[in-house]
């Protein structure tokens, strides 16, 4: 056992000390005792390794070793301890020790407190220097710098909420506060302290000790109000509050483990020992760390143990003395704590402000918000200490909002006031600024936090009962519940006044603020997130519903009132209400207000700002029926002034009742209770009538020259004596108004503001000339301004208008100016009018052409004159440099000459030229215009006469236009046809007829001509008239068809005006008919002639091969026999081929005889030839010799076709057995001949499939290999795009016979024939499906605004491929056969109808910018601005930019512009694009070019507004995902496989086709084989037996 000697006495040198240490180095235990001796010393001791137990004796014999060598330091003891008594220990349970101490009972490494007692009776309980409350050194620099009464009493209550908050449930919860002459007690039933390690009574002593000084997180955060009080932040509450409100302390606490009170004394006077200052003690002697060179020392200060008192132990029954639950806000305050002052419970007591608050609010719904604030620390440039751990400085806030109604006509906050004053509770403090803001930390009241409204308390959103919302804003307060996140003032009074926190709760609501500030603040209601505007709006609808449910401005007036549905003008009544019930008279503040009662509205109040308002009550408005709460009360009154017939008018009608409220005035009932409202008597009235009249305004009064110098204004107008044109006008022109009283006008009194109007009225000037050069009188209007009074030099009531600043030309045309000067709103003060008179100047300036109603330029068309003619006569005026007209000095010399193209077609050497009498009119008659230059002008002859004076000076030019003359003399241009032969049924290729007029001028477009023909006939027109064109030509070409006959003449003459210009005859060529083939004289009866041939021949002997017929060329050529003794059919048509007709077979009369036929031309009858043959009987059963093949053949035909070679009865003819086999033999080769034709196409069509099944095959593979390129990304999006392309394509062909559904089927067949056609390339396609769009309510709008036809539009690129599209023929006719029309044929389709074609390079494209860096190209058009500056609500941009062009982005011009600046530009222009109708309407300043809203509305560029009625178009823009917005190769790549994909489907519908075509080739194969088989079989053994008669014919001769 060692005896280690104690080393810390009150003299020591302080140094931080552990109270656990460690085991010394030999492993031995190490026990610590504190030992209270009988006397009141104290002695510390530590044994290391006194084994398991020790002797009493012993152990107190180490005490007295340890006493005595202490004792020699430590003077002052006066009782000397009996160590030879009955000397024993007792530990602090009581339980006594007094033979061994057995130190398995004792945990080493702790302080152990022992008690000695020596069997004496003068046992004391109170120990010196029993507690070391020497602080750390590290803690002084966080001592407060001011502290006062309230701050020290307020820390000691916190720290008894501290500790009564941690007790278990069922104990009681008390904080007690006594207050007495003597001192200050605070009780409180905590957990308590003792003298263990854990829970000793030092740490309520010493600084820095609390065990909740590193715990502030905790109170951060949890459920409102926040009421976890770890108040013990700092440390130093306890010893700094206690000496501050008094120079000692006792403390005494007890645990429910310690059967003993501990105390801990405090004393000023111990605790300053060392300091030679006599200041108060504060924090200031804490931070003198160093005096003299040496350390300040530490403190220990006396404690004592003793037994609990009776009344303690009643107070708390637990055992121990303090906690605080969860506060639960339900409707009213819960007390989980007792809170006493003087044994008093505040809970119990009904007054105070809290109390009377909380009885008078409307115990409504809450407007609860839960506040989230944070601040990264990592990102702040300002820190702070205790700022939570971690990155962020967090904190929490909930708000209470609370409505107080108004009751009775009452408010409630007035209430309040009332009786806390009737209960001598009075605060300072008014309606208006009133505290709307109270915050409790951490559950307790910060009594210096009184704040104003909250920003978002304000009422700033425009709503129809905005001045309702006003007033009831003042009826809320706001209660603020914080945790430990927000730090108090030091004097825990309010929240730090430079906090970020406290800043941003200051300013929440605050939009401005709310950017710059450093806490980020989040904010909830009911668990969901708010954004700013959300906040105010739920807001001030929760403050519209608490006053429609409790507010009650007043209940009835005191007659039956009137009620009122559906009021007008409820803006200007001030009521939201639909039912009003109107009253003439209420009884308010203990006064009667009646109908017809003269009043008085005093300066600020509501609707009064500037001056008192006199005026007389009319009626009184209650909102609702009665009973109802809510409604607003209102005072209708008429303003002193105003006449009875503008007052308010209430009609009556039976049960039906209206109100207007016209000219007066509404004021809330309020008024009257806030003595702003008075009623006055008659007099008073009187004298403000008297009075009002005096200064009522009289007249206008203008200041001159000298009274505006005198207000340092430079300005007058010259009236008086007349001005020359040019005049600088004064830069202002001052007018005031004077009042009735105003009689002299001396100079004196002009200018005193007694005998100047200062109302607030409103002035107009205006300003209007009548011109002198004009006969008539007419007032032009040239400006006109409106000014409200200003003041000048200290003058006010000036009524200031800017002339020459704003209208620095007003003076430069001459003529009399009137200004006009009146009083805007109905007044008695009548206008004033002036006039200042402006002359020319003197210096002339230029000439002009007068446009009087008898001149040339009447009718408002340019001068005509006619070549050979003269011009109409011409005014000329003289002008000055300001354009006035001014006299001729003289008659000058005067030049005319017409202009054209900077050179001169004519020049006028004969006119005639007289002056005015007043020489302001020079007059030029008979200007002779000749000329034959006028083709350099034509077609349009424009020109300009140009008139000078002799030495060119004062130039005039108008435009004109000189016509050639009447036709004279004309020139013909023929083809060659008409020069050498004409045919029958041509038509003349060239014919032009050049006409010019008597000087050689090529007479005017337009001009007729009579064209007569003989001969001729006009194609497709009707009529000898004929008009002159563009070139001055009548164009004949291709109109005149030669219908005389072969080898007669023709005849054209032209003709005008009876006069013949032209008069030719044609020849028209000679042709003869003949038969060529040679025929026998005799042909036997029933027989035919058959392979008879004619010919047409020319005047030479040549076949003319012109004679051709050709029916799609009009080229009709037919032979026809006709026959008087003959079966001939005359209507039957031989054709002619290169003048050639072959007529097959000629019917034989059956009679004997002469047989002619006459055969001639179809539609020239003078070719005709006349054949006669002797018809005679056949021979009997006779043979006939073979003649050559070559001979004409006769013979005999059956009904059923075949032939026989005998007639009658069985003749064999060698002849005809020739011919009948031949014949059969060519019949077999021409069905050879077809089935090996189908043959060949079969061939063909099977190669053609082989060809497109390859290619379908490629164009696969080829999409394949794209599709991969695009594995990463999704192909949904891109799917659905060509999903609704192909469904708008599907819905433009399924329009059945439409011109575009064809077109469409049509593209794409065309593309796969025949991709090289120049047409193909550059037909780009329809404007439907040349653009997307984001959204279904873009495509249908945009849709609904182009229309179909231009929705189905076809575009093109170049003026080649429209012309491409449709061919025409000679007579303007659609030409079916070719482009377009031929592939629809082909494919079976027709075009029908007209369609819209768009040509890229006709369009004039955007000129503007394009935004940069934009991949779609769109166009830098300007932001649409109203005129208050601001960007128009709803606006989301120009229609052509909402055009996506991403796969046509290739698709551009010869010059580079792009489908946006072309197409897109040309059908949208700069159409705006709104969000709804009424965002469109509220733009319509900014709209220039037409709008459109997603809703509907349509807004076209001339005015016409589209807002009715609901359009859903069948065709639109397809429409794009905004995941399509990807990179260019994305796009590139899609675009190549909707292309692919499109050739595809083209490829498989043109295999169909061919495949439909190669079965009907099949089948009609199979069918020819079965007719050459079938023919083979029928013929073969007839051609077999004639053979044989053949040979044995052979054989016999």
């Amino acid at each position: 056992m060692e005896l280690v000697e104690r080393t810390e006495t009150s003299y020591s040198r302080p140094r931080k000390r552990s109270i656990v240490e460690s085991s010394d180095e030999h492993g031995e235990e190490v026990f610590k005792f504190r030992i209270l001796l009988p006397n009141g010393a104290i002695t510390d001791l530590t044994l290391h390794g006194p084994g398991e137990e020790m002797f009493v004796d012993e152990f107190v014999d180490v005490v007295r070793i340890e006493f005595e060598r202490s004792a020699k330091r430590t003077p002052g003891i006066k009782r000397k301890i009996v160590w030879d008594g009955d000397v024993y220990l007792e530990d602090l349970s009581e339980n006594k020790i007094r033979k061994r101490i057995h130190f398995n009972r004792f945990k080493s490494n702790k302080l152990h407190t022992l008690r000695l007692f020596d069997g004496a009776e003068d046992t004391v309980d109170t120990f010196q220097n029993m507690w070391d409350l020497t602080p750390d050194t590290d803690l002084l620099s966080e001592l407060p710098a001011e502290y006062t009464f309230e701050t020290a009493l307020a820390d000691l209550i916190d720290n008894s909420l501290q500790a009564v908050w941690s007790n278990t449930l069922g104990d009681r919860r008390l904080v007690s506060v006594a207050v007495t002459d003597q001192g200050i007690s605070i009780f409180d039933s905590g957990p308590g302290m003792d003298g263990s390690d854990e829970k000793s009574i030092v740490k309520w002593g010493k600084m820095g000790s609390s065990n909740h000084r590193s715990s502030k997180g905790l109170a951060i955060g949890g459920k409102p109000p926040y009421l976890m009080p770890l108040f013990g932040m700092f440390g130093y509450g306890g010893p700094i509050a206690s000496m501050h409100l008094g120079r000692c302390a006792l403390v005494s606490s007890k645990t429910k483990e310690s059967k003993k009170v501990y105390t801990l004394y405090l004393e000023r006077e111990a605790l300053l020992n060392n300091s030679r200052s006599e200041c108060i003690w504060r924090v200031e002697l804490f931070r003198l760390l160093i005096v003299s060179g040496r350390m300040l020392p530490y403190s220990n200060t006396d404690g004592g143990i003793r037994d609990p008192l009776e009344d303690e132990i009643q107070t708390s029954p637990h055992g121990s003395f303090t906690k605080c639950d969860d506060l639960h806000i339900t409707g009213k305050t819960t007390t989980p704590i007792e809170f006493q002052v003087n044994d008093v419970n505040l809970a119990e007591i009904e007054g105070g402000e809290v109390a009377i608050t909380n009885l008078l609010s409307c115990n409504g719904p809450e407007f609860v918000l839960q506040l989230h604030f944070y601040i990264n620390l990592d990102t702040t440039s300002k820190t702070t200490s205790n700022q939570g751990s971690g990155s962020y400085r967090q904190a929490n806030a909930r708000l209470k909002c609370v409505y107080f109604p108004i009751v009775e006509g009452k408010e409630s906050i007035d209430r309040i006031l009332e009786k806390l004053e009737a209960e001598g509770c009075r605060i300072l403090e008014n309606f208006d600024n009133f505290c709307r803001v109270s915050i409790r930390r951490l559950g307790r009241l910060l009594p210096d936090a009184r704040w104003g409204r909250l920003p978002f308390m304000e009422p700033r959103r425009k709503v129809d009962k905005g001045q309702v919302l006003k007033r009831c804003c003042y009826r809320v307060k706001c209660f603020v519940e914080t945790d430990a996140g927000f730090c108090p003032t030091r004097s825990k009074t309010d929240l730090a006044h430079h906090d970020p926190f406290t800043t941003a709760l200051k300013n929440f609501g605050n939009k401005s603020l709310g950017k710059d500030s450093e806490a980020i603040v989040k904010v909830h209601k009911g668990g969901k997130p708010l954004s700013v505007l959300q906040l105010e709006k739920e807001y001030q609808d929760w403050i519209m519903q608490m006053h429609e449910q409790y507010d009650q401005e007043i209940d009835s007036g005191e007659d039956q009132p009137v009620i009122v549905v559906s009021p007008r003008n409820k803006k200007e009544l001030g009521i939201s209400s639909d039912v009003v019930r109107v009253h003439q008279a209420i009884r308010r503040k203990g006064a009667s207000w009646k109908s017809g009662q003269k009043i008085k509205i005093l300066k600020g109040a509501v609707g009064c700002h500037k001056n008192n308002i006199y005026a007389t009550l009319e009626y009184i408005l209650i909102e609702g029926f009665q009973g109802d709460v809510g409604g607003e009360a209102r005072l209708i009154c008429r303003p002193l002034g105003c006449p009875d017939e503008k007052g308010c008018l209430l009609a009556v009608n039976g049960e039906n009742a209206s109100l207007d409220i016209r000219k007066s005035i509404s004021f809330p009932i309020s008024v009257i209770d806030s003595g702003k409202c008075q009623a006055i008597d008659t007099a008073t009235w009187k004298y403000q009538l008297e009075k009002r009249h005096e200064k009522a305004p009289s007249t206008i009064d203008i200041l001159n020259i000298q009274q505006c110098r005198q207000l340092e204004i430079d300005g007058a107008l010259p009236v008086g004596a007349s001005v020359s044109a040019g005049l600088a006008p004064p830069n202002e022109i001052v007018a005031v108004v004077r009042p009735f009283n105003f009689v002299s006008s001396s100079s004196s009194k002009d200018l005193d503001p007694k005998y100047i109007v200062k109302d607030d009225l409103e002035m107009s000037m205006e300003v209007k000339c009548i011109d002198g050069s004009k006969d008539n009188n007419e007032c032009e209007p040239v400006c006109a301004e409106r000014v409200k009074p200003s003041s000048r030099s200290g003058l006010s009531g000036l009524y200031i208008f800017p002339l020459g600043c704003k209208f620095p030309s007003l003076f430069r045309k001459a003529g009399i100016y009137k200004f006009s000067f009146s009083i805007c709103t109905g007044s008695s003060c009548k206008p004033l009018e002036m006039q200042v008179v402006v002359t020319p100047c003197s210096i002339p300036r230029k000439w002009g052409i007068l446009c009087d109603k008898q001149g040339p330029f009447a009718d408002g068309k340019p001068l005509t004159v006619r070549v050979g003619s003269s011009f109409p006569h011409l005014s000329i005026a003289c002008y000055d440099k300001y354009y006035n007209r001014m006299p001729f000095e003289s008659t000058p010399e005067v030049k005319v000459k017409i202009m054209a193209g900077g050179s001169t077609l004519v020049c006028v050497k004969e006119m005639m030229v007289d002056l005015s009498i007043n020489k302001m009119t020079l007059q030029v008659t008979d200007m002779l215009i000749e000329s034959s230059n006028l083709d350099l002008i034509r077609p349009q002859y424009k020109a300009t006469l140009e008139i000078c004076s002799g030495d060119e000076l004062f130039p005039v030019s108008v435009p004109c236009q000189v016509n050639p003359g009447h036709p004279h003399h004309l020139k013909m241009t023929r083809s060659p046809k008409l020069e050498n032969s004409l045919i029958p049924g041509h038509v003349i290729d060239k014919l032009i007829l050049e006409l010019f007029d008597a000087y050689d001028n090529h007479v005017a477009k337009g001009v007729e001509v009579r064209v007569e023909v003989e001969g001729f006939c006009f194609q497709g027109r009707d009529g000898w008239m004929h008009k002159v064109d563009d070139h001055g030509c009548v164009n004949l070409s291709g109109l005149l068809k030669v219908t005389g006959g072969y080898g007669t003449s023709v005849h054209l003459s032209v003709s005008f005006g009876g006069k013949i210009l032209l008069k030719e005859e044609f020849q028209i060529a000679k042709r003869e008919l003949r038969m060529v083939s040679q025929v026998p004289s005799h042909c036997i009866a029933a027989s035919q002639l058959e392979n008879i041939v004619f010919e047409v021949f020319d005047s030479e002997g040549r076949v003319d091969e012109g004679i051709h017929d050709e029916p799609t060329h009009d080229q009709f050529h037919a032979l026809t026999l006709t026959s008087e003794s003959s079966q001939i059919d005359s209507t039957i048509r031989y054709t002619f081929r290169r003048g050639k007709c072959t007529v097959p077979s000629i019917p034989v009369p059956r009679e004997e005889g002469d047989f002619q036929f006459v055969a001639s031309h179809s539609h020239h009858p003078v070719l005709r030839t006349s054949v006669k043959i002797l018809v005679i009987r056949a021979p009997k059963l006779e043979l006939a010799t073979l003649t050559e093949p070559s001979t004409p053949i006769v013979h005999s035909q059956c009904s059923d076709g075949r032939m026989l070679l005998l007639q009658d009865t069985y003749v064999f003819d060698p002849k005809h057995a020739h011919a009948l086999v031949a014949s059969l033999f060519e019949d077999g080769k021409k069905l050879d001949r077809g089935l090996a034709k189908v043959g060949v196409q079969i061939g063909s069509i099977e190669n053609k499939l082989k060809l497109l099944n390859d290619r379908k095959t490629a164009i696969a593979r080829e999409i394949y290999d794209l599709e991969v390129l695009m594995e990463p990304l999704s192909f949904s999006p891109f799917d659905h795009v060509m999903d609704a392309k192909d469904l708008v394509v599907k819905r433009i062909e399924g329009k059945g016979d439409d011109v575009v559904a064809v077109f469409c089927n049509l593209l794409k067949t065309i593309q796969i024939r025949e991709p090289e056609k120049q047409y193909v390339q550059d037909v780009i396609g329809v404007v439907a499906l040349l653009g997307t769009v984001n959204s279904y309510r873009l495509s249908r709008i945009f849709a609904e605004y182009l229309g179909e036809d231009y929705m189905l539009a076809v575009v093109c690129k170049s003026n080649e491929a429209v012309s491409a599209l449709e061919k025409y023929v000679e007579k303007g006719e659609i030409d079916w056969s070719c482009s377009l029309h031929e592939a629809a044929s082909a494919s079976e389709k027709t075009i029908n109808g007209r369609f819209r074609v768009i040509c890229l390079e006709d369009i004039r494209p955007y000129s503007g910018d394009i935004t940069g860096n934009d991949r779609q190209r769109k166009l830098a058009l300007p932001v649409p601005l109203l005129p208050s500056g601001r960007t128009p609500h709803g606006f989301l941009g120009y229609a052509v930019n909402m055009i996506n062009l991403n796969m046509n982005m290739h698709i551009t011009t010869a010059a580079g512009y792009g489908l946006r600046e072309t197409l897109f530009y040309l059908l949208f222009g700069e159409v705006q694009v709104y969000e709804t109708r009424a965002d469109m309407q509220e733009a319509n300043a900014c709209i220039k070019s037409g709008a459109i809203s997603l809703d509907g509305g349509i807004k076209r560029g001339n005015g016409i507004l589209v807002v009715l009625g609901n359009c859903d178009p069948e065709i639109r823009f397809p429409v794009e995902p905004e995941v399509l917005r990807s990179s260019q190769h994305t796009l590139d790549v899609v675009k190549k496989i909707t292309d692919k994909k499109a050739e595809m489907e083209a490829l498989s519908a043109e295999i169909l086709k061919e495949t439909n075509a190669l079965a009907k080739a099949r089948h009609k194969f199979g069918k020819r084989r079965e007719q050459l088989c079938k023919f083979m079989e029928e013929k073969a053994p007839f051609i077999k037996e004639v053979m044989e008669s053949r040979k044995q014919l052979i054989a016999e001769n």
